[in-house]
């Protein structure tokens, strides 16, 4: 029990009783069906006595004020600041991963570390710094439900906003779970290939799609998605017509597409950054396919980080990199020609 007797530990949300002390988790698609004395897939909840346990509830490891264009969300708060927090742990494997120091430590073995920082605390610290929202990102936040939901309920009673950082990986009752706080999220649309999703991030794809379709149509949790463009994995035209044919169809043209640079990490060294060339290319597919808003990511000063009208072609909103230089947005609207931008009424 890491130390820890089942008293000083959290009691996991989202999950039932089997026969012969058995649990099985509900917080994500994994399902895991958990034996006494075992972990779930994410190696941060734990089946004891038959009762399943957060071990991570009270041990942060990251904890920063960042600017909400850093999740990203180009489209809620803009030039705000999060609070940004993290726990170990992840229910991936990606071989990229760039925050693998945290997300991916054998954890199974002991090696959770943070600090005991109470909601009450993290959400001080937020007002203290000026921020406007909670960010639970840099690992999955899914798995630490438990203390995403007493921060942003706390956080909701001093007027901020709660925000995820997630690879959608969340079963629909999470979601539920979560929509009374939670108000933004951004997800990872890694690829649109199942080959991918198995072999670079030991997952699947189609959770992924259906926890997509599932806050676009059922919620009214504001979406952002983020694809990290891998030379020679992700990037054809034809993925790439599908990955953009599947967000205008099944989240809507009025979903913001983040076309982000990859950089070699953690287990996979063996390439290049994303030529600009590649990332252009993936702008003029989701710009053809109907969407009303491309960015490009981890490029700072080029040209398509900012927001354009879609109707007018109007520069809106000017950044460099996670800095906001002009906003000229008014009432939601464009200035200029009276369009409404999505997303900016929150």
């Amino acid at each position: 029990m890491m130390g820890l007797s089942k008293e000083e530990l959290k009691k996991a949300e989202l999950w039932e009783a089997g026969e012969g002390k058995k649990v099985r988790c509900n917080l994500c698609n994994w399902r895991c069906e958990i034996e006494e004395g075992k972990f779930g897939r994410c190696a941060v909840r734990r089946n004891i006595d038959g009762v399943l346990y957060s071990l991570t509830y009270d041990k942060v490891c990251a904890a920063n004020p960042d600017p909400i264009e850093k999740k990203p969300l180009f489209h809620f708060q803009p030039g705000s600041k999060s609070f940004s927090i993290a726990t170990m742990g992840c229910n991936f494997r990606c071989v990229f991963c760039q925050n693998w120091q945290i997300s991916q430590p054998e954890i199974e073995k002991g090696a959770i570390e943070g600090h005991a920082i109470s909601p009450a605390k993290i959400v001080e610290a937020a007002e203290r710094d000026g921020c406007k929202s909670i960010a639970y990102t840099y690992t999955e936040p899914t798995v630490f439900m438990e203390l995403c939901n007493d921060c942003g309920r706390l956080g909701k009673e001093k007027g901020l906003a709660n925000v995820f950082v997630s690879n959608g990986y969340e079963s629909q009752e999470a979601i539920d779970f979560a929509s009374e706080w939670l108000d933004g999220i951004n997800i990872d649309l890694k690829s649109f290939s199942e080959d991918y999703y198995k072999r670079l991030c030991k997952a699947h794809l189609e959770p992924v799609l259906d926890t997509i379709r599932y806050v676009a149509k059922e919620t009214n949790i504001w979406l952002e998605l983020t694809t990290l463009i891998v030379p020679g994995e992700n990037d054809s035209d034809e993925e790439l017509k599908k990955l953009a044919g599947f967000i205008v169809t099944e989240a809507g043209v009025d979903v913001p597409w983040h076309i982000s640079r990859f950089v070699p990490q953690y287990q996979y060294l063996d390439s290049v950054p994303t030529p600009l060339e590649t990332l252009e290319r993936a702008y003029r597919i989701g710009k053809e396919a109907g969407l009303k808003y491309v960015y490009l990511g981890n490029v700072p000063g080029v040209e398509y980080e900012s927001t354009f009208c879609p109707e007018c072609g109007r520069k809106l909103i000017e950044r460099i990199g996670y800095h906001i230089s002009s906003n000229s947005i008014k009432d939601s609207c464009c200035p200029d020609c009276g369009a409404e931008i999505a997303g900016f009424e929150l």
